[in-house]
């Protein structure tokens, strides 16, 4: 970690923090609204309000960061998340919560382009093993966060509450008074020549739709497999236990293999992963019980351990430094649509059965490395670091 300049450390450990803030509270966070007495329906649409408030204005916290710099960007999105965490905490109606779910999820989009165009920008020719260990510290802060949430709980939602707005807040005021600026680089015409630009790379939109399947799989940790294990063992609580064994493979193995890998071209790479996440899949898709689901879920964590940073080293290569978030902002916007549409194609599927959907699982990963492959071959990821 000493190896990388003191910002991309800083916003490492940034990572760590967020998603332990993040995790203390949104795992919990239905629950809550049901016990304020509010419907399926209504709880759906609060955490609805959340998911596209980030996914949707993606683009926006990018085209912030290129134009104001990642700094501003990254202030603006923790204080956000902190006033939209702290709304949780003082409120009950059925205003407040909207309110404080838009704006948490506003935060997001703003924040997680800019950070990502920070580290790659900062990191340099190490943006690959800075990425590696970004991966990991967000991984610990997801295994730390619902932790804490839990033991917090025994108290109240608004203590979790209270003390997610306090690290977000934290995190504004550490950040504002350390991280360096990073001045935007000037650049003529509007924000939606920007848009069109970036829109407009034919090499850029090929390598968002291959990789889209990567984030359809990654979702199903959150879906099918925990659908899987609840009925191989009729325990809710191993839902808990395929989480934590997730979260160890990556914590375990991200950094030794983007060491190992670093030297090899991105794309093979990229497709190893995708076809090792889809291949995790073949084993529920042949076999019932535990143990197919718990191969599936150290196939996905590794198949993600191996793609994601070079995923991300990637990224804004396409284009010029100058936007990197922008490119970043429209990759996840892409991803978010495609991991909405694909957990609806797995969900229908799953109606028949859960080889079935397995299945599908595993076809995509498959298909998607095949599809990186290609674009590896024509040339299509040969881009500049």
């Amino acid at each position: 970690m000493t190896r990388f300049p003191p910002p991309v450390r800083l916003l490492l450990v940034n990572q760590f923090a967020v998603n332990t803030g993040f995790y203390l509270l949104v795992p919990y966070l239905a629950a809550h609204l049901g016990g304020l007495g509010m419907s399926a329906a209504v709880v759906g649409v609060v955490l609805g309000v959340r998911t596209l408030s980030q996914q949707g204005l993606f683009p926006l916290g990018g085209t912030m960061a290129d134009r104001l710099g990642p700094r501003t960007a990254i202030l603006a999105g923790c204080g956000l998340r902190a006033v939209g965490f702290g709304l949780f905490a003082v409120g009950d109606s059925l205003a407040v919560v909207l309110a404080a779910s838009a704006l948490s999820g506003l935060a997001g989009a703003l924040f997680n382009p800019a950070v990502r165009a920070y580290v790659a920008l900062e990191a340099g020719a190490a943006r690959t093993a800075a990425f590696a260990l970004f991966n990991a510290y967000g991984q610990a802060g997801a295994l730390v966060g619902p932790v804490l949430g839990g033991v917090l709980l025994l108290w109240d939602f608004r203590v979790s509450a209270v003390v997610a707005a306090g690290i977000f807040a934290a995190l504004t005021a550490v950040q504002a008074a350390v991280l360096p600026a990073r001045p935007a680089e000037r650049r003529g015409g509007s924000v939606l020549g920007d848009w069109r630009e970036c829109l407009s790379d034919r090499r850029f939109l090929a390598f968002t739709g291959v990789l889209s399947g990567l984030f359809v799989l990654q979702n199903q940790l959150y879906l099918l497999l925990p659908v899987q294990a609840q009925r191989a063992t009729g325990w809710a609580g191993v839902v808990a236990a395929l989480f934590l064994m997730s979260t160890a493979v990556t914590l375990l193995a991200q950094v030794p293999v983007a060491r190992r890998l670093a030297r090899r071209p991105r794309g093979p790479v990229i497709a190893a992963g995708l076809a090792v996440a889809g291949a995790g899949f073949v084993a529920p898709a042949l076999w019932s019980g535990l143990v197919p689901v718990l191969v599936a879920a150290v196939g996905l964590a590794l198949g993600v351990v191996i793609a994601q940073p070079f995923v991300n080293d990637l990224v804004p290569s396409f284009g010029p430094d100058a936007l990197a978030g922008t490119y970043f902002g429209v990759f996840y916007l892409g991803s978010g649509i495609a991991a909405a549409l694909g957990n609806a194609a797995v969900g229908w599927v799953l109606g028949s059965g859960d080889r079935p959907a397995a299945l599908l699982c595993a076809a995509v990963g498959f298909a998607c490395a095949g599809g990186v492959l290609r674009l590896h071959r024509r040339r299509v990821l040969e881009v500049t670091a």
